[in-house]
């Protein structure tokens, strides 16, 4: 864990190396303070020597400038460190998020993983500066206040440093628990931000169903389980602190007496014994120091191994080494012996073999949980299939990238989801590069443009989270154009005119049959007026493909789709439903 920690430092290693350079002169400086107060009380003043006591405080001052630039450096630069390990950490993070599988979203809380991202690693920035930087400098002043007090008074440095150990066994017994207790804060913190970000998405369906005592209980339970957790947090904390501090005021005591006991006995001057009291003070710095940092790694170690966790996770769809690009697609669909299970449960789609041929439109219909969807999801790779294999153009689609496979297909699916903006960024994530003439000429063929022009601020209109500002139907033209300025060779419509009022629905849908020609079309749709002109129409139920052929075939045989369009647009509900 502290290996990986470690190398987030190697592309800050220079100014790294600053910050501590600069925390060995400021430990350096503090060093100096005693040495010349031991100097000023036992020659100096005794001695009447004006001189050299103006010598001594000119040398103090050079040194204190000194070490209030290099206190800049550390507290500025030093805190740059971590800010930018952080970013690191965090642009790693986010990366990595990218190429985990829907199944990874499927069962994380969204508010869990923005906890990640933003809170602990917040504590893990504090670490990256400060752990560092603490460690060494306790040690500098360890080490050198160690020095200078055996060469002041060796025996009374042994009977101080005799207790020593008992303060470093009392922080390390304590360590563990406050190890515990903060990771215990660490989920309870996700946990508090996963009830807000559902709460809030939901705000509006609690309100429909005066729901607000109900979602407050819901959050009130998440936020007691945290107080309670930080509150034994800070528990664990006080005992470690109040402890450490207990030890140290009585290691004051002993320096006192001995010391006192030493002066009686003319075994030490008292300008040494005040040299040597200065120097306790800064021997007992590092040691402060040292407990802060216990506490300081607990925190921010409980960040990064939960950075770490997610880093771990391996994405189960990845490209192969020699995956090759799909270029030229022409579009033609060929699904193997599929089969596929959500998490190695129930069975979705088993050893299914189709084919779609290049510029065809085939319409997947049937019951919900009949697999339409899933077999959708399955061609771009957002799930992987258990067993069988997928081609395009007979290519396997485990032999290409992902980015070039996805590239080909465009998806209007039933939950349009309008990313935080406007109407135009919307449109242009179809096509980063595209010209406003492509926007626009993509938002006419969607039936859309008329309704921007209309808007005070045109394409520049804000749509407000997740689209709230505008209708289904708005919504629905908006993630339409956004395909329509992707042109992809392969289209995927899950339920795409299903948020749109009829009168919509049928310009609309001419839109759609016109974008499919010359290229392959996946529709899956519950409103079978919308597949009718379709090149193939499958049914889809538990048991397979049930039935296949064009509508008038279907309607023929009187099956399952007869019934489900006769339950449509006669208003009977027959007897396989």
């Amino acid at each position: 864990m502290v290996k990986k920690f470690i190398k987030y430092y190697k592309p800050h290693k220079k100014l790294f190396m600053l910050d501590l350079f600069c925390a060995f002169l400021v430990a350096g400086a503090d060093l100096f303070f005693p040495m010349f107060t031991r100097e000023i009380i036992n020659d100096v003043i005794p001695n009447r020597n004006l001189k050299m006591l103006y010598v001594l405080t000119g040398i103090l001052i050079l040194l204190y400038l000194i070490k209030l630039i290099c206190n800049y450096i550390v507290d500025y630069w030093g805190h740059v460190v971590g800010v930018r390990m952080q970013y690191h950490m965090r642009k790693d993070l986010f990366a990595h998020l990218q190429e985990l599988p829907f199944s990874y979203f499927d069962d994380n809380k969204t508010g869990h993983i923005m906890s990640r991202i933003v809170n602990d690693l917040q504590e893990v920035s504090e670490l990256a500066h400060h752990g560092p930087e603490d460690l060494f400098l306790s040690f500098v002043m360890l080490i050198g206040s160690f020095i200078i007090l055996c060469t002041i008074n060796i025996r009374l440095t042994v009977i101080i440093f005799a207790f020593i150990p008992l303060i470093f066994w009392f922080a390390i017994k304590k360590r563990v628990n406050m190890a515990k207790a903060f990771k215990d804060v660490r989920k309870k913190v996700a946990n508090v931000n996963a009830q807000i970000e559902n709460s809030i998405s939901g705000i509006r369906v609690a309100k429909s169903f005066t729901n607000e005592e109900y979602e407050m209980e819901k959050f009130d339970e998440g936020n007691i389980e945290f107080k309670q957790s930080r509150e034994y947090a800070y528990k664990a904390m006080a005992e470690f602190f109040s402890g450490i501090r207990f030890t140290m005021d009585i290691l004051y005591v002993v320096v006192m007496f001995a010391g006192g006991m030493f002066v009686y006995n003319y075994l030490i001057n008292p300008g040494d014994l005040v040299a040597y009291l200065l120097y306790i003070n800064l021997f007992m710095q590092p040691i402060r120091r040292l407990t802060s940092f216990v506490e300081q790694y607990q925190s921010g170690m409980a960040g990064f191994e939960r950075f770490v966790e997610i880093m771990n996770i391996k994405p189960d769809i990845k490209d192969k080494e020699d995956a090759k690009e799909l270029n030229d697609v022409k579009g033609t669909i060929e699904l193997s012996n599929v089969t596929f299970k959500y998490n190695n449960k129930e069975t979705i789609l088993s050893h299914l073999d189709l084919t779609v041929e290049q510029g065809k439109t085939l319409a997947l219909v049937g019951p919900s949980g009949g697999g339409k969807t899933t077999l959708c999801h399955l061609i771009p790779r957002f799930y992987e299939v258990n067993e069988g294999n997928i081609y395009i153009d007979g290519k396997n689609i485990k032999d290409v990238t992902l980015k070039s496979l996805r590239k080909n297909i465009g998806i209007v699916q039933q939950d349009v989801f309008l990313f935080t903006g406007t109407i135009k960024e919307n449109i242009l994530y179809g096509n980063p590069e595209a010209s406003d003439e492509q926007v626009i000429a993509a938002a006419k063929n969607a039936n859309i443009h008329q309704f921007i022009l209309d808007l005070p601020e045109g394409y520049d209109t804000y749509v407000g989270e997740r689209g709230i500002k505008l209708s289904g139907g708005q919504k629905q033209r908006i993630a339409i154009a956004r395909v329509f300025l992707k042109n992809p060779p392969i289209l995927i419509l899950d339920e795409a005119t299903s948020a749109l009022d009829n009168e919509t629905e049928l310009i609309i849908q001419k839109s759609l049959e016109g974008l499919s020609k010359g290229r392959t079309t996946l529709v899956v749709a519950h409103r079978l007026s919308t597949i009718k002109n379709a090149d193939e129409i499958i049914v889809l139920t538990d048991s397979g493909i049930e039935e296949r052929g064009t509508h008038e075939e279907l309607m023929k045989k009187g099956n399952i789709y007869s019934n489900l369009y006769n339950a449509q647009f006669k208003g009977y509900i027959p007897d396989e439903l």
